[in-house]
């Protein structure tokens, strides 16, 4: 059974980080693609961050430049390390697992996901 397990939410002021991280089970992940998207309250679940089985990565126009996604294959993590906070940040994150090489924006495209971590930033 795939489980995807999210950590490292919390409570951070604007312009600090943090870094979230997804330990994914029950499979190999190595050859499919992970990411990450983001709910606010009253929102549509957002694509935030994706990283293709090879390394290449994809961010939203909102988030380049300030988040890093990056894999361990072989111990089947995905992390999101996030700089700059700003309230506008604030969700639930999910961590996200594609039967795919490639990442998609659209949250249907994908196949697995995690239980949510909270990030909330105040101003």
């Amino acid at each position: 059974q795939v489980q995807l397990v999210e950590s490292g939410g919390g409570l951070v002021q604007a312009g600090g980080s943090l870094r979230l991280s997804c330990a994914a089970s029950g499979r190999t992940f190595s050859s499919y693609a992970m990411g990450w998207f983001r709910q606010a309250p009253g929102k549509e679940r957002e694509f935030v961050a994706g990283i293709r089985s090879g390394g290449d990565t994809m961010y939203s126009d909102s988030v380049k430049g300030r988040f890093t996604i990056s894999r361990d294959n072989a111990k089947n993590t995905v992390v999101l390390q996030m700089n700059s906070l700003n309230p506008e940040d604030t969700a639930v994150y999910y961590c996200a697992v594609r039967n795919r090489q490639w990442p998609s924006l659209v949250p249907g495209n994908w196949d697995y996901w995690g239980q949510g971590t909270q990030v909330t930033v105040s101003s």
